[in-house]
């Protein structure tokens, strides 16, 4: 056993640099590519038709093409079961729970997660030349312009009731809504690598407007009425326009894109974009003529067919600018499906939204974190093929880097590895150590097809769970479904994932490269609570 655990551990300080490698120069691939990363929220992997084929009832043609088209990833991971720290990992490269995010998600009017001299994918395209734009859900803080005083007048307002009267403001109320939303909201996207940004910071809390770069689209003049409060919708209350619609927030983001996208034609600029969607997380707020189209009687199912039309409208701008052929699509979700969006209704109707996996939305288990994640690249993804290798968000940073040609520096994209030898149709695995958690920051360790979780149940919202297993391991080639805990009966894999855990731990980074300092001391949380989420 010690000397198994020797072996391995050395084995992944070498694989780490610990042991004086350094990472190779990377080689370009045939040209450099523009770059679109849609980003889904709360999709689970069973919601999309082509990873469930036979227990999905739900429609989505337009990314079943894509798939098509590409490549299809069925081990791809999120850092998180929840939204905030998936989205860090993503743009930068790195595990959230290296940052003060240690468990739950960025509260309401918090202050910016992402340091202000972190590459991210933004940052790198930037430097490559390409104009880059996020359009979407940010929900990774702000520098609001509010003093403390401001904001007791800001914040903190009841969520009304059914059938309730929203709470009165007052002038005063007003007064400071004007002052503070009429500066600049510094530390959002367009510090943080993006040329442009235009969304609504996280579309079911406040402020109920749009953010066009650094400033609202309008001043908040009013409370959201009670309505807007029933059936998953909106979920805090605080300052809104006068008229707001929850139901225009995503068409809104989808004609920004195609805009986005027709203006580089038009300027015949090379691109980036980041395009993380509002849904189908809350608000459940659907268009005509998405209304009942799932015939599934859920207002999410429903909303998955709308987003995948979005996804669909997208690839028809790309088409039509002739842009398809020389840009490097992704497409992806930060977490599981939400429970409380009516998956047990769903699951009775033959829907399963997180397919064959156990648990949602939350979940150290596969459900909350195993998601989406397809890839179409003309002319370096063979179309229609399907990747079983382990893979992980992170991974896109230095995908990205690999396919515009430049070597990431030590301090960027620490946990990232380039998948571009899979997407070229290599067979061999590009990592073997994965860690993603639950929303109360429980680890999910990946040690190639073996996983651990060190706590008995899901670790996050699901119920179950055998108290008397404290710990849980998996051999997920196996029993993709996790039914069978083998940590009793294998202790060696179990103290070789705590291994692996310990050593990207201590060297702030799980690729080759100097070794780097975590932001804050890494305590792996097992049993706290996660903050109020609000998701």
């Amino acid at each position: 056993m010690m000397h198994r655990m020797h072996r391995f551990v050395c084995g992944l300080a070498v694989a780490l640099g610990l042991l004086g490698q350094s990472q190779a120069t990377p080689a370009a691939p045939n040209a450099a590519p523009n770059i679109v990363v849609i980003y889904a929220d709360d999709l689970g992997y069973g919601d999309i038709h082509c990873y469930n084929p036979d227990r999905g009832r739900i429609p989505t043609p337009h990314v079943d093409r894509l798939a098509s088209e590409g490549m299809r990833f069925t081990d791809a991971h999120s850092s998180s079961g929840v939204c905030s720290p998936s989205r860090y990992t993503l743009l930068t490269g790195r595990y959230h729970w290296r940052t003060r995010l240690q468990a739950g998600i960025v509260g309401t009017w918090e202050r910016p997660l992402i340091a202000d001299d972190r590459m991210t994918i933004g940052t790198l395209a930037q430097q490559q030349g390409l104009r880059t734009a996020c359009i979407g859900k940010w929900h990774l803080g702000w520098d609001w312009p509010m003093s403390p005083q401001e904001r007791t007048r800001i914040a903190g307002f009841q969520r009304p009731q059914a059938g309730s009267d929203v709470e009165p403001i007052s002038d005063e109320h007003r007064r400071t809504w004007a002052a503070v939303f009429s500066r600049p909201i510094a530390g959002g996207p367009s510090t943080r690598g993006f040329d442009s940004y235009f969304g609504t910071d996280v579309p079911n809390w406040p402020p109920y407007c749009f953010i066009d770069q650094d400033r609202t689209v309008g001043i908040p003049t009013q409370l959201l009425p009670a309505a807007d409060f029933q059936n998953n919708r909106a979920s805090v209350q605080g300052p809104a326009v006068e008229g707001w619609q929850l139901e225009g927030v995503l068409p809104t983001l989808r004609d920004r894109a195609v805009a986005f996208l027709d203006a580089c034609r038009r300027d015949e600029a090379s691109f980036l974009l980041y395009l993380p969607l509002t849904s189908p997380h809350t608000p459940l707020a659907v268009n005509e003529p998405w209304k009942g189209a799932s015939g599934l009687e859920n207002a999410c199912a429903d909303l998955i067919m709308e987003t995948d039309a979005v996804v669909g409208d997208v690839l028809a701008a790309l088409d039509a600018n002739g842009q398809a052929g020389d840009t490097l699509v992704v497409f992806t979700s930060d977490n599981g499906f939400a429970p409380y969006a009516g998956a047990a209704a769903l699951e009775a109707r033959g829907h399963f939204p997180s397919g064959p996996l156990r648990g949602y939305k939350a979940d150290a288990w596969e459900g909350g974190h195993r998601v989406p994640f397809v890839v179409r690249w003309p002319g370096v993804v063979e179309p229609g093929t399907q990747c079983d290798q382990l893979v992980h968000q992170a991974d896109l940073l230095a995908t990205f880097a690999d396919a515009l040609g430049v070597l990431l520096p030590d301090d960027a994209g620490e946990d990232s590895v380039s998948l571009l030898p899979l997407l070229k149709g290599a067979a061999e695995p590009v990592r073997e150590v994965a860690v993603s958690c639950s929303v109360k920051g429980v680890p999910a360790v990946r040690v190639g097809p073996w996983k651990y979780i060190p706590v008995a149940g899901s670790g996050g919202w699901a119920k179950g769970g055998d108290p008397a297993e404290p710990e849980q391991l998996y051999n997920l080639a196996a029993d993709i479904g996790e039914t069978k805990n083998l940590a009793a009966a294998e202790p060696g894999r179990v103290e070789e994932a705590k291994a692996a855990l310990a050593a990207v731990i201590e060297a702030g980074r799980s690729t080759p490269g100097r070794p780097q300092a975590n932001d804050v001391p890494v305590k792996m949380l097992t049993q706290a609570s996660a903050r109020p989420a609000g998701e």
